[in-house]
This record gives structure tokens, sequence and C-alpha cells, in this order.
């Protein structure tokens, strides 16, 4: 009989909780609809891996590249960001275990003796100090029985998973940032190269018009214009070391070196300048290999948690509660078999009336979760388009390096040609001045295609998700 009243208690409780429960709403997040291959990517597969488009060949790319993941700040705060989450999902695996506590107290109390009156039968009287002292242990278990805990920790976890995509997202973006920064300074050293080259050629050229026009055999003019063209070059290599610098400020930053530092592994030569070849890839691979995606999805996992956790507010919530102590009201009989109390309990709480609250909290948690699949599909496109931008970069670059090396060696050849029919009589000095120009700017536009096609697979790299994972698929797969 006890136990039926109580149950009914607890029944009326459930009843009444489960008139407002009911399941999530929908939010459909359907994958989005991927092309089947990428605008520009190569005809053929190619089995390459994604990490042989960075200079591992060059030592200044090894040294920096490692300074730069060691101690790069947005790398270590990124890394914080992963423990902070681990913690927060540590905590929300707590609360689905049982909590215990211990305490011990001594109270003093002491009443007015007339506040009972003062017509106390005989043998009869009122103790105006009383002093007690106990000790107890607690324990409560909340036994989720809806899932509304779970679904915190899920998205609890969720959110660490997102924390290391966006880590591995902050070094992704170092490592390219870095291959890039080395890439533009070999090409300086190129453009360099090429540029005295220019000027050793121009240089002989004023020589040799100073030489005629001291013998009579020439005008000033053609002094001046060979002067000139060997200023140019002069004016062209003295405008590289800004450039130098400007790269130099963007490795500090990165690496959180030293200039020095950074100069100083710039000075390693690099073992390979080729390009090496493009692998092709699928749209499709962009959601398991693009960091910034599984980011996204994590999110939208943990926002989908968030939404059944909400949701699970509307049922009831049951706790089981229980205490072991002693209590006694002198200190010797603490530890007597007369002072050990205790108690047990099971308590409901069942949402009955609240205005809307909880489906407030709810409509936030749908509107959170639709916006974070609008942020995944972002990203999905975001990186589709960089890939795109990617693989269309690397056909244009390399076409454009094939073009401008022919046009050098062309160059180069005519401006042989000039001098040779100078020296036989066959042209003129301005002939030969014309032919070295346009040799002296196709060289330093051949050291810069090269840079910008290597510059190209950086990007490539980045956009398909780095990493060295092996690629080799083809278009008509």
């Amino acid at each position: 009989m006890i136990m039926r009243a109580a149950f009914l208690p607890i029944a009326a409780c459930a009843a009444l909780g489960a008139c407002v429960a009911g399941p999530p709403p929908e939010i459909a997040t359907a994958p989005p609809d991927l092309p089947g291959s990428f605008a520009y990517v190569p005809s053929d597969g190619v089995a390459v891996s994604l990490g042989a488009l960075l200079p591992h060949d060059d030592t200044a790319f090894r040294i920096l590249s490692r300074a730069a993941q060691d101690g790069s700040p947005n790398l270590a705060e990124a890394v914080s960001r992963i423990d902070a989450a681990r913690s927060r999902a540590s905590g929300a695996g707590a609360n689905r275990r049982p909590s215990a506590g211990a305490g011990a107290s001594a109270d003093f109390q002491r009443s007015n003796p007339a506040q009972f009156g003062t017509n106390f039968p005989p043998g009869i009287s009122f103790d105006s100090e009383r002093v007690s002292y106990s000790a107890t242990l607690s324990a409560s278990w909340d036994p989720d029985l809806f899932g509304r805990l779970r679904a915190q920790e899920r998205a609890a976890l969720a959110r660490v998973d997102a924390a290391g995509a966006d880590a591995a997202a902050v070094r992704l973006a170092l490592v390219a940032e870095v291959a890039g920064a080395v890439i533009d300074w070999r090409t300086l050293t190129a453009r360099e190269s090429a540029l005295k080259e220019d000027l050793v050629a121009a240089e002989t050229l004023v020589t040799l018009a100073d030489i005629r026009e001291r013998a009579g055999i020439a005008p000033g003019f053609d002094r001046v214009r060979a002067e000139t063209s060997a200023e140019g070059s002069r004016t062209r290599i003295a405008l590289l070391d800004s450039e130098r610098a400007q790269i130099t400020g963007r490795l500090v930053s990165l690496t959180a070196l030293s200039a020095q530092n950074v100069r100083t592994a710039l000075t390693e030569a690099s073992t390979n300048s080729s390009t090496p070849p493009v692998p092709a890839s699928l749209p499709s691979q962009l959601l398991a290999n693009r960091p910034d995606i599984q980011a996204s999805a994590a999110r939208l996992a943990a926002s989908d948690a968030d939404l059944y956790a909400a949701a699970a507010q509307r049922f009831p919530q049951f706790t089981l509660s229980a205490a072991l102590g002693l209590l006694a009201f002198d200190l010797g009989d603490l530890f007597d078999g007369d002072s050990v109390v205790g108690s047990a309990s099971g308590s409901l709480l069942a949402p009955l009336l609240d205005f809307g609250r909880i489906q407030a909290q709810i409509d936030v948690a749908a509107a959170n979760k639709h916006a974070a699949f609008q942020t995944y599909r972002q990203h999905v496109f975001n990186a589709l388009g960089e890939a795109e931008t990617a693989y269309g970069l690397v056909a244009a670059s390399d076409r454009q390096l094939i073009l401008s090396t022919r046009e050098r060696d062309s160059a180069n050849r005519a401006a042989e040609l000039a001098e040779v029919r100078f020296h036989a009589g066959l042209a003129n000095f301005l002939t030969v001045l014309e032919a070295r120009r346009v040799a002296d700017a196709s060289g330093e536009r051949a050291a810069s295609a090269a840079g910008r096609a290597a510059r190209a697979r950086i990007l490539l790299w980045q956009a398909l998700g780095g990493g060295d994972q092996a690629i080799m698929r083809s278009t008509s797969q």
C-alpha cells in the first residue's frame, strides 16, 4: 500500500511530462551535390603523393617548416583549444556518473528559555545551549533515462574533433605559407641570377660602344643606349632587396625565429628546382581530406546533439540520492551505534507549465543546427572552388613556363646572332642593343614563370587537403 502511494505521484509526473515531450524537430542535412570531376584536372591519372608537391628537397623548407610547427603561436593556440575542448568533454562525461561528497560539522545553538514560557512542570528544564557534531557521506546520480546527458557528451566530443581539425587546418596553412615563402625566395635568386647575366652582357656592350666612340667610328648615342640598358639591369637587381625583406618578415611571423636565423636557413642551397607532376583527384575526396570541412562536419554533429539535448528537457528528470552519516550531541558519542543516521530518496522533476521556455531553447538549437549545416555547405563549395582554381593555375602556369622558356632560348639565340652579324658588319649597333634588351627581359620572365609554377603546386597541395596521402585517379574513373 505504501509503495502504491509512493508510485502514484511519480506516475502522475511522468504522465504530465509526457504531455509536453516529443522528439526533436527534423533538420534536413543532406550532403551537397558535387560534380563528378574537376574541370582542370589532368586527363590521365598520375601515381604521386600530394606531399611530392612540397619542396621537401629544399633544406631551407625542412628547417623553417619544422620551426613553424614547433614554435608558431597560431598553432600553439589551436592546440590549446583542443585541450580546452577535451576538458569540456571530460566534464560532460563526468556528469553522467554518480557524484559523492563528504562533510563534517560542529553546530552550536543557544536559545532564549523565555520563548518557551516559564511554567514548566517540576523536574522539567530547558537546555538553552546545544552542541551537535556530524559527519556525512552523500551521493547522487541521474540515470539519464531520456539521453539528455548522453547528448551533451556527444556534442562535447564532436567539438573535440572540430578543434583537432581546426588545428590541422592551421598546420596546413602554416606549411603552405612557409613553402610559398621559400619558393618566392628561390624565385628571387633565379631572377637575380638572370639579371646579373643581363648586366654582364650590357656592360660588355658598354665597353664595346665606348671603344667605338673613342675610335670615332660610332656616335656617343650608342654608348648612352648601352649604359641605359646596364642601369636598367642594376635597378631591377636593387628592387629585389625589398622583396627579400618582405619574405624575411613573413617567415619571422610564421616561424617565430629571428630574421638572422631565417636568413641563415634560406642560404641553404636547394637540390631540386624541377616541377613535380600533378596528381589527379576527385571532388568527393575533399570531404575526407580537407580539415576545414572535417571541422564543419564535426560542428554540425555537435549542433545535432545539442538539439537532442534541448528536446530532452521536455522529458522528466529522475534523480537518485542517498546519505549516510553520524550525528551526536556529545563529541564522545559520535562513534556510538545510535549516532548512525541515513537517508535514501528518488525524485522526479517534470516540466508542466513553462510558458515556452524549453521550446525557445529547442528553437535556438534548431536554428544553430541549420546555420551549422549552411556553414558546412559553404566550406564544401569553398574547397571545391579552391581546388578548381589551383588546378587551373597549375595548368596555366605550366603553359607559361614552357612558352617563357622557349622565348628566353629564342631571344638569347637572336642576341648571339645579332652580335655575330654586327662583328661581320652585317648589322648596326642598335640592332644588337635591341636584341640584347629583348633577351634580358626574357630571362627574368622565365625565372618568374618557374616560380609561379612551383607556387601553383603549393596552392593545389593545400586545396586538396595537404598531407602525404597518395592520389591516383583520372576523370574517366
